[in-house]
């Protein structure tokens, strides 16, 4: 009887040891997603990994493309890396954005230098004085050269 009592045991610790295994892998295996959408034509390999579907592998795939290619004009664009297919990029689309680079300078600064409380400005205050129309000159006045 001692022996059917030892084999139970390990078979009752074995068992559990896999269930233990087997339920901390879904938990182990699912990554928190980013809190804010990666752009993709400013992220880190490590910003991009915190994206559902991207390891290191196609985070580098990602990075190669636009060191090659030039900035993304679209999360589309990411079709055209081998191993993102349509299925996989609609599970990641909302994790992603593409701001173009033109915006990425101007959003960059304006966050870092913005107060909480931004002012906003017209386009004839954001425009130098030097670069305004002079007015028409009033009845009787002569233009100067």
């Amino acid at each position: 009887m001692t022996g059917c009592r030892t084999i139970s045991a390990r078979c009752c610790c074995f068992l559990l040891t896999i269930l233990v295994l087997w339920a901390t892998q879904g938990q182990c295996a699912k990554k928190k997603p980013p809190l804010h959408p990666v752009n993709l034509n400013t992220a880190t390999s490590a910003e991009l990994q915190q994206v559902p579907g991207i390891g290191p592998s196609t985070a580098e795939k990602i990075l190669q493309a636009r060191k090659s290619y030039g900035s993304f004009k679209s999360v589309n664009d990411l079709e055209a890396i081998r191993g993102i297919g349509p299925k996989k990029l609609e599970k990641m689309r909302k994790y992603l954005m593409v701001v173009p680079p033109a915006q990425n300078k101007a959003t960059r600064t304006a966050h870092a230098a913005a107060p909480s409380k931004a002012q906003p400005t017209t386009d004839a205050a954001a425009k130098p004085a030097a670069s305004m129309p002079k007015p028409p000159p009033a009845a009787g006045e002569e233009e100067e050269p």
